[in-house]
């Protein structure tokens, strides 16, 4: 018997809504906030106000193109954090209302084990390679930057994190130095093609075993911009592309040396990208380069499924409701977790 799971993901400023049929996604539907780019960074009381105007058109959306009938779901599966509280609020609420009206159960997922987990969605029209278990996952986003030891859908265990900055911070700060529009990252990866990597350099963290630290780069960016636009007040503008590429090479350099200790140490080779950064151009070459030679089997989520969507809640969802591990009514979202559990 096939099983339909309605996916909700609402944990920070893109409203998601997605349909899977078993590990099968049919829909995967998403509304962006344009409304944070006046402002530099997302607004976490505009971001509330735009998920309640947008999550039932998105669902609907979703339900629609999946060419199914609301009572052909067999549960609801949500994003309960970590996030934006106010965010979180407005699809915890309407799963528990969906499910309640149709008389279905409710499945939690936690955020970052969701994008672990998008690796395993299947497209109608051909079957994906996944990752075999064990295998090492770096999630890199905005929010967070992680090396996870995965055993099994559920069996995860954090073994490098950032001790301050994520890497798509680092990013996105990096380019609001710059005076570059937001979000930053995606302007920086386009300005680096243009540019040369070597032309600037920027120091490295020395960090124990496989943890990261990116303020330390967020700093030295920023007096280093500060000093030379004294000499030159036109020095950001006369050398943008080549600051984009060292930029991004610094972060990239910082995030692979601790991905191939980790897989160098653990004798791992099954590796996979997750997060909003996956979709980095930089990024999604440096790990290709090492391919041969560290003789890895490099996994990528499609970029529709790098940054946050519900997709990747639908195939978490999926996984949970075969275990009959459900959520009761009563559940709350939270702002922070760690996505593996030793």
């Amino acid at each position: 018997m096939s099983h339909y799971i309605l996916g909700i993901e609402s944990s920070c400023d893109d409203t998601s809504a997605a349909v899977i049929k078993d590990n099968v996604i049919l829909s995967n539907i998403i509304a962006n906030q344009k409304v944070h780019e006046n402002y530099g960074g997302v607004v976490p009381e505009l971001a509330s106000r735009a998920h309640q105007q947008n999550i039932i058109p998105v669902i609907d959306q979703a339900i629609d193109r999946a060419n199914i009938k609301k009572k052909d779901i067999h549960a609801v599966a949500f994003t309960r954090g970590p996030g934006l509280l106010g965010s979180l609020l407005v699809g915890v609420s309407f799963a528990k209302a969906f499910a309640l009206s149709m008389g279905i159960p409710i499945v939690e997922i936690d955020h970052l084990e969701a994008h672990i987990l998008a690796h395993f969605i299947q497209n109608r029209d051909k079957n994906l390679s996944v990752p075999a278990f064990p295998f090492l996952c770096l999630t890199v986003s905005g929010g967070h930057t992680q090396i996870v030891k995965v055993r099994d859908y559920f069996q995860m265990e954090i073994i490098g994190q950032t001790i301050d900055d994520a890497a798509g911070e680092a990013f996105d700060k990096a380019a609001k130095i710059m005076s570059l529009p937001y979000p930053g990252g995606p302007v920086i990866d386009k300005m680096a093609k243009q540019g040369d990597a070597g032309a600037f350099h920027f120091p490295k963290p020395s960090m124990p075993r496989y943890n990261y630290s990116f303020s330390g780069l967020k700093t030295s960016i920023l007096y280093f911009l500060r000093d030379e636009l004294k000499k030159d007040p036109d020095f950001i503008e006369k050398n943008k592309n080549n600051l984009a590429a060292s930029i991004q090479k610094a972060i990239i350099d910082i995030l692979m040396e601790k991905l191939v200790k980790a897989s160098d140490e653990t004798g791992i080779k099954e590796i996979a990208i997750a997060g909003g950064v996956s979709a980095n151009s930089g990024f999604r070459e440096a790990v290709f380069d090492l391919q041969a030679s560290k003789q890895w089997n490099i996994y990528l989520p499609k970029l529709e499924y790098s940054t946050d969507n519900a997709a990747m809640i639908a195939i978490a969802g999926y996984y949970k409701y075969l275990k009959k591990d459900l959520a009761g009514q009563e559940v709350t979202p939270y702002a922070r977790s760690s996505a593996a559990k030793k």
